[in-house]
């Protein structure tokens, strides 16, 4: 009997849970909330570990005011604290000091809560960790203030990196967001700083505010840079658009990571059946949290007017042929070496798609600062043929010295002569 009430059990389970795709549901909803469990319980330790940090930079600031301690109160503070508790890390003498500075930079978080990110607007932030731990879009910060800014939930060491390298705070807001909605590591965050990426978003030629309702074209406004930097390509002057093409695709990570957050390729020279005809786009892709193909048109040398007419026809193909029901209208980008604003302006207009124009860079641009004490082709120049000059002066010199000086005679030995 109990043989066939197992048996009886185990035939009830289809009907219990239904075709094999509903259990396949089922053992995916699961995942996912453990999943969203544990992005929360990551964002949670990071927040208080970073507040801990904070508390202990306060304390150790109010005490060195109020009772006149100096900086040599650090590394006893640090050795006395593995002593009595040798297990616990992050507690060395320099992290100490960033304790403090964190909370010299940050005297009052709540107004950082507040702080507008560089003037430009902010993009939504996918809660993902930076650790990347896999996360449904659905899951929500677990503490009221990460819903504010990001400030509390972003990870120690990336606080260190911005403070160090980034002094405008509207500016750090900005990374801190991005840090966020791309999941950087430190690593990339410091590559997107030392490329001022904060600069180059949301500076593109468009026609987006014209097409588009105001919150979708910020958001693809700011999706788009200009100008792109490929320094990563080797790629020497003269070149076809067909090798830089291919050279971007060769490294094509990198190239993704210039981008920007949410671009996944789809194709190079992606072919289109239209009347009869083929025609090629250089390269298509997809971006995810826009939701939208984004078409782009490798040029070499400057912006032409008609370009945008081109660009214009694939986006209309590309929306007939391959846009689902739930996508955004296709997004065009022009990337040419150099662009006028007025002429692309005057070739946008009138457009119905959106399409927008960047340039790049094949090399990353010195800061004016360093750029400023460099000197010139031309001075180095000079300076060689100042200095080829000096030597061939030299040498004339020395040989002139060497005719008018008198041969040495041998003096005769005693007893030698007459």
């Amino acid at each position: 009997m109990k043989k066939k009430a197992s048996r009886a059990r185990g035939t009830d389970l289809p009907a219990v849970l239904g075709q094999r795709g509903e259990y396949a549901s089922l053992l995916r909803d699961i995942k996912d909330r453990i999943q969203r469990a544990q992005t929360r319980a990551v964002l949670c330790v990071n927040a208080e570990l970073v507040r801990l940090y904070w508390d202990i930079g306060r304390i150790i600031h109010e005490r060195q005011q109020r009772e006149g301690w100096g900086a040599a109160v650090i590394p006893r503070l640090a050795a006395e604290l593995k002593n009595e508790l040798p297990d616990l890390k992050g507690f060395s003498e320099r992290n100490i000091g960033h304790m403090i500075a964190f909370h010299r930079e940050y005297p009052d978080p709540a107004a950082i809560l507040q702080q507008p990110a560089a003037k430009l607007p902010a993009l939504p932030i996918s809660p993902q960790p930076v650790a990347k731990l896999p996360t449904a879009e659905k899951v929500q910060p677990p503490l009221a203030q990460l819903q504010e800014s990001p400030f509390w939930s972003i990870p120690w060491f990336h606080h260190v990196i911005l403070m160090q390298k980034v002094k405008d705070l509207p500016t750090r807001c900005w990374y801190m967001e991005q840090t966020l909605a791309g999941g950087w590591s430190r690593n990339l965050l410091t590559i997107q700083i030392d490329a001022q990426a904060h600069a180059r978003h949301g500076t593109a030629i468009s026609n987006f505010a014209a097409v588009l309702p105001p919150p979708q074209s910020d958001l693809i406004t700011q999706t788009l840079k200009d100008p792109y930097i490929f320094d990563f390509l080797t790629l020497t002057e003269p070149f076809q658009e067909r090798e830089l093409e291919t050279e971007l695709i060769r490294h094509l990570e990198k190239f993704l990571l210039e981008l920007g957050h949410g671009f996944a390729f789809v194709g190079r020279q992606y072919r289109l059946d239209v009347g009869d005809e083929d025609f090629y786009i250089d390269l298509l892709f997809y971006h995810l949290r826009l939701r939208a193909f984004v078409v782009i048109d490798l040029k070499k040398g400057k912006f032409k007017p008609e370009y945008a007419g081109k660009l214009n026809f694939y986006c209309n193909v590309v929306n007939d042929h391959l846009r689902h029901a739930d996508d955004g209208l296709t997004i065009g980008l022009i990337l040419c070496q150099t662009r006028s604003r007025v002429l692309a302006e005057y070739a946008l207009s009138g457009i119905d798609k959106p399409i927008g124009v960047s340039s790049y860079q094949l090399t990353r641009a010195l800061p004016a600062s360093l750029k400023s004490s460099l000197p010139t082709v031309e001075e180095i120049e000079a300076e060689l043929g100042s200095a080829e000059a000096r030597e061939a002066k030299g040498k004339r010199a020395a040989r002139q010295a060497a005719k008018k000086k008198p041969a040495n005679r041998k003096r005769p030995r005693s007893g030698e002569g007459d």
